[in-house]
């Protein structure tokens, strides 16, 4: 965001130390409790997690707001279409 605040996110999935393709199927699992709009907020380990959840967003409309990494942890931000 513009003014440097964190985004702020209505639930937190934590995929950590789970491998492909488990961090994706998780987060398929919690937005189909989740409401149109609302942010997810998912933490995971796998290095390839960067790759998935770009054609994960691509692929269904979802809006990846924001990825990091973090002493090898990625985070991820993902508005429900």
């Amino acid at each position: 965001m513009s003014n440097g605040e964190p985004i702020r996110f209505d639930r937190e999935l934590d995929a950590r130390g789970l491998d492909c393709p488990l961090p994706i199927l998780r987060t398929k699992k919690t937005l189909n409790d989740m409401e149109s709009g609302q942010t997810l907020q998912i933490l995971a380990t796998d290095p390839g997690s960067v790759r998935d959840f770009q054609a994960f967003s691509r692929q269904t409309g979802n809006e990846l707001l924001e990825h990091a990494v973090a002493d090898g942890e990625f985070r991820f931000l993902l508005r429900k279409k």
